[in-house]
């Protein structure tokens, strides 16, 4: 491995001294290092400066610096480029970074000596379809959520799977995660955990008004029909918490299984169990 990327949360206390670390020793044992979004005067001597999606051009992985919001930005920035990603928290705990700050050195020993394996995780594509025409398309590693504004009412989405009609949800909206968004949204709104490593998508009501509405877990052919039955203007199609995209009413939204995944280099450090052990504070020992 000669080429490696680095995208990095600037916003983080410590980024820069983390950032310097590594590039220093990145070149040291003579790599080629290239940051993303930063002048040549941030960045440094002998340092390549260039934007995100022209990383995957040239690196042959990408360090990323922050913490879960930083690595699923990059994921989709780079989606399709089968770049794999390694996440350094700079933060707190978080599902999708690799190491914490203390696990620096050895990690980067581990990681220009080959010893690390690739996971792969499933992606989401969703599709806004207006009067018969795609307007808007998105990836997702987390999920895609149909969700209405801060002062509107319930909304009534009408769901088909496979075009085969699931139900009417009235509700505050709809979450469609992949097994990696299950710790997120669709966790708190009631989803199940899944192990990240399976293929499927799960579809999750928010505040259902009915008793009976329950999450449903589908597989990763299946295809999530969303029409908005809804006359209010505050309605959102979100991706990953992090994008957004205004609804109106009588949109389609069309969510399936990117055609591409997101690649993430694993040390085999902590488990997902440890992991939700800890973040969720959960089987304490």
């Amino acid at each position: 491995m000669d080429s490696i990327g680095l995208i990095i949360n600037y916003e983080k206390t410590e980024a820069r001294v983390i950032t310097k670390q590594i590039v220093d020793w990145l070149k040291k044992h003579g790599k080629k290092v290239m940051i993303a979004g930063v002048s040549s005067e941030v960045a440094g001597s002998g340092v390549i400066t260039c934007a995100e999606a022209d990383l995957a051009k040239e690196a042959e992985c990408i360090i990323v610096l922050g913490g879960d919001g930083t690595l699923l930005n990059s994921a989709r920035a780079i989606a399709g480029c089968g770049i794999p990603l390694f996440g350094v928290n700079l933060g707190q705990l978080g599902f999708l970074t690799e190491i914490e700050q203390p696990d620096l050195a050895p990690a980067m020993k581990q990681l220009i000596s080959g010893d690390y394996q690739i996971e792969e995780r499933m992606m989401i594509e969703a599709s806004v379809i207006r009067k018969g025409e795609e307007i808007s398309r998105f990836c997702g590693l987390n999920d895609a959520v149909v969700t209405k504004g801060a002062f509107a009412r319930l909304i009534r989405l009408k769901t088909f799977v496979n075009n085969e009609f699931v139900d009417i949800y009235p509700a505050d909206g709809l979450i469609i995660s992949t097994p990696t968004g299950s710790t997120a949204y669709s966790l708190s709104a009631g989803g199940p955990l899944v192990v990240p490593d399976l293929e499927l998508m799960i579809v999750t009501p928010i505040c259902p008004h009915t008793l009976y509405a329950r999450p449903i877990v589908i597989n990763n052919n299946s295809v999530v029909r969303v029409e908005l039955q809804a006359t209010q203007a505050e309605v959102m199609l979100t991706i990953d918490g992090q994008s957004g995209f205004p609804l109106k009413p009588f949109d389609e939204v069309i969510i399936k299984k990117a055609p591409f995944c997101a690649r993430f280099m694993k040390l085999n450090q902590r488990s997902f169990f440890e992991i939700l052990r800890t973040k969720l504070k959960e089987g304490d020992t």
